[in-house]
């Protein structure tokens, strides 16, 4: 099995060399070289040849995300972002996922040994990912327009009365651009919106803030007790799980720590699998692009609690690991591109009004 040749691109000579030392380690992987400005990365990219790029956000002389939208026409490249955990560098990095970059990491700001360990950990696995990715294909396949800065926000309609149905979404790597497409086409006349998106905790309510400046939805990160309303999306904090309860004739959101469920905190099954106790067939459950497993278990549940269920297609997939997992187990009643997804969770919303029908969508 050939090895996949990384490039790193930091401008800290301390980080350059924990990461190379540390990725070095890993049987899978070759650093190739590494690079202390956009520029010279430019240059070991065309004479190095690397699979895959780790990139910092916050770099000299141009940013990470500048550097990303002029290489990605040119020289389209599966880009790793190493990201700081503040909220600048969260607004960096999804400046940095929507120019075109899989995923990303973030440094250690505590417990710096064992906190390299984890992220050199995490950012392998998302190496390894990364190289099998076809950028110059997902590029074409995302079709997701940027966002417009400096325009109002979309006009928010208020919506008082409680939800009678819910719809769980979930979704980890190549999700924030997903679910900002899947969202962007709903109607703000939509029942409750739960997300699950796998990211740490600082990036979950900017993720939130950013996504409620582009749809007619409202957005909010959840906060325990909130009272869920049509029209109004809640995504899980990060290091949370959140789950739904059933207040009288309302849903309330729960966010609680907890140990990670299927590798992760917050977890799609666990949101998946309170809906599915407390909404039953009065619900829509969706399964978006991301790595591994989780979530498949809990639509799973949903399905079998009467729930309407899907998952993204392969070919929109930034990584077909989740949906995948989630059709084959039998949780997801059908695939669907990404493009198509927001017009089949309002029909399937509106269905639920109707005998369900059977057989897959």
């Amino acid at each position: 099995m050939n090895k996949i040749r990384v490039l790193v691109v930091d401008d800290s000579p301390l980080v350059r060399n924990i990461l190379t030392q540390g990725l070095s380690l890993y049987p899978r992987l070759s650093v190739v070289g590494s690079a202390q400005d956009v520029y010279e990365a430019r240059d070991k990219i065309i004479e190095l040849n690397p699979d895959v790029l780790t990139l910092d956000v916050e770099m000299p002389k141009m940013n990470g995300v500048e550097f990303l939208r002029r290489l990605m026409p040119q020289y389209p490249l599966p880009v790793v972002m190493v990201s700081a955990l503040t909220k600048e560098g969260a607004k960096i990095t999804f400046d940095a996922l929507e120019a075109g970059a899989i995923d990303f990491v973030t440094k250690p700001t505590a417990d710096l040994a064992g906190g390299i360990t984890g992220m050199l950990a995490e950012l392998v696995d998302k190496i390894v990912e990364a190289s099998r990715i076809d950028v110059s294909h997902l590029r074409r396949s995302r079709n997701v327009p940027p966002p417009q800065t400096g325009m109002p926000a979309p006009l928010k309609t208020a919506q008082q009365e409680p939800p009678d149905r819910l719809i769980a979404i979930g979704a980890s790597t190549g999700g924030t651009e997903a679910i900002r497409n899947v969202l962007g086409k709903l109607p703000s006349s939509s029942p409750g919106v739960l997300i699950v998106q796998h990211m740490p905790p600082a990036y979950t309510k900017a993720f939130a803030e950013r996504l409620n400046g582009f749809c007619s939805l409202s957005v909010k990160e959840a906060e325990a007790g909130d009272v869920i309303r049509n029209g109004e999306v809640y995504v899980a904090p990060g290091d949370l799980h959140l789950t739904v309860i059933k207040s009288g004739s309302s849903f309330k959101t729960v966010c609680a720590p907890g140990d990670k469920v299927s590798g992760h905190c917050p977890s799609v099954n666990v949101l998946m699998n309170s809906v599915a106790e407390v909404a039953g067939s009065r619900a829509v459950g969706v399964i978006l692009t991301g790595m591994g497993g989780d979530g498949a278990e809990g639509l799973l549940a949903m399905r079998k609690a009467g729930a309407r269920t899907l998952a993204q297609d392969e070919a929109s997939s930034v990584v077909f690991g989740m949906p995948k997992v989630a059709f084959e187990r039998g949780g997801a009643e059908g695939l669907h591109p990404l493009d198509k997804i927001p017009q089949v969770i309002s029909r399937l919303a509106a269905e639920l009004d109707s005998p369900k029908s059977s057989g897959r969508i």
